[in-house]
């Protein structure tokens, strides 16, 4: 790409983000895109034919560009979709029930509401990730990404509090959250 077309790419940078802005929700997002046509464009700068418009081109580049991110978020979706059904796994026995440190019932509440009531369904009363996801009017995607993330934050709030005790996956459980 010669420094003249570089220039022209550049110099209309806040018609092309208007153009993605338009086609996304997200600013943020429209800025990845765009600067991810651009590394594109970069790229790709030999296919450019000298009588063709190095903004016309540039504007099919971003056509693509918005289409391969609904693409890639369309995919993203179904394989967390699939994931759900991974996750809805057996409930354990009783014995290992036994086993499950009282901390839990302590750390709970210190957690956003929302990862408290997820754990406190999914894992303790072993509702179905699928049927949480129906209740609470959520995608089972998002169910299953917040599951994720909820025992993410379960776990780095038993360190906080359990310390130790965590190592030994809380079996005999002498923490002060035990003990109150």
């Amino acid at each position: 790409m010669n420094d003249v077309a570089l220039e022209t790419l550049l110099d209309r940078r806040a018609g092309f983000l208007a153009f993605v802005e338009r086609r996304v929700s997200d600013p943020a997002l429209a800025e990845d895109i765009l600067q991810a046509a651009y590394m594109r464009a970069v790229e790709k700068a030999g296919k450019l034919r000298a009588e063709e418009s190095t903004v016309a081109w540039f504007y099919s580049v971003l056509r693509n560009a918005v289409v391969d991110f609904y693409r890639r978020r369309a995919t993203e979706g179904r394989v967390l979709d699939a994931s759900v059904t991974e996750l809805d796994v057996a409930a354990p026995d009783e014995e290992t029930r036994t086993f499950v440190c009282g901390c839990i019932a302590h750390v709970l509440p210190m957690l956003k509401p929302a990862y408290a009531e997820i754990l406190r369904e999914v894992d303790l009363e072993d509702v179905p990730l699928g049927e949480f996801a129906k209740r609470h009017k959520v995608t089972p995607g998002n169910a299953a990404v917040r599951v994720h993330r909820a025992r993410a934050a379960l776990k780095r709030e038993l360190i906080r509090v359990c310390g130790a005790c965590t190592i030994h996956a809380c079996l005999n459980c002498c923490c002060k959250a035990a003990a109150a």
